[in-house]
């Protein structure tokens, strides 16, 4: 264990010190220092004021951003050290690999997340200051998503950082796999099953092995209960799952997800199954 907080340790220094952490804290602190300066507070969307409104816009921005920034910054931690010739130099240490590699993911997991959820933190500062009203509830399921959303694409990664020869592989990989995300299942996908004729349930069950998916449609459920913004696929999901049925599964799939990722990533790292 302590084989794993050091490793952890210095993941987190080497972070810190890097340009992409100093881009990515201004990423999100500044998305929320221009939307208190906007007035976005003052602004009314479907019955929603003050800082749920502020909160609302802030989930929607990050979930573009936050993938993104993950997966980038993430692949190039084994893939990195493996182009490096580090991996020589760790077997001479009292380290275990699963010490390094899980320490890696621990490290980068806290310095990923932090940010995020100090500009939340931030946000409810001077909403406090400004005497606007908490939604403490809202608050804190977009916590745990942001959470959520941070350790899935952190093991998805690290899951390409294992197999990938090298860090630009590793990071066109990525790049490609967020726009396979974003953009296929999304999109491309689900119009070719609409022509086909393929079920609602079939084609609603598709769409939500995508992270990115579930994420969107548990934020709007936040906000819409009923899914009304969905349209007729709103039945299929609250019939299927509830209401709180799905909040829970937009937060159990996604970490789950993550997690397997990480493991396969390890178990191929751990066997020497890489290319």
């Amino acid at each position: 264990m302590k084989q794993l907080w050091l490793t952890a340790r210095l993941d987190i220094v080497e972070s810190l010190r890097a340009r992409w952490f100093l881009i990515y804290t201004g990423v999100f602190g500044g998305i929320v220092a221009l939307l208190f300066v906007f007035g976005l507070t003052e602004s009314r969307v479907l019955g929603f004021i003050g800082l749920s409104r502020l909160l609302v816009t802030y989930i929607q921005l990050t979930m573009a951003i936050l993938p993104i920034f993950v997966l980038i910054t993430t692949v190039r931690s084994v893939a990195g050290d493996r182009e490096a010739g580090v991996f020589e130099y760790l077997l001479s240490l009292p380290v275990s690999l699963a010490a390094w590699f899980w320490g890696k993911i621990l490290g980068r997991y806290l310095v990923i997340f932090a940010p995020v959820f100090l500009a939340m933190l931030a946000a409810v500062g001077i909403a406090m200051i400004k005497e606007i009203e908490i939604p403490w509830d809202m608050f804190g399921y977009y916590t745990a998503l942001l959470a959520a959303m941070a350790a899935c694409f952190l093991g998805l990664g690290m899951l390409i950082s294992a197999l990938a020869r090298s860090t630009d592989m590793a990071q066109g990989a990525a790049f490609l796999t967020w726009l396979v995300l974003l953009l296929f299942l999304d999109l491309i996908l689900l119009g070719v099953m609409i022509q086909g004729r393929v079920a609602p349930e079939v084609a609603i069950g598709i769409a939500l092995v995508n992270p990115l998916q579930v994420f969107r449609t548990a934020a709007l459920a936040l906000f819409d209960p009923q899914l009304i913004v969905l349209g007729p696929a709103a039945y299929v999901i609250l019939d299927t799952f509830g209401a709180s049925g799905y909040k829970l599964f937009a937060l159990a799939y996604p970490t789950a997800l993550g997690l397997a990722a990480a493991g396969l990533g390890y178990f191929l790292f751990r066997r020497g199954d890489l290319p």
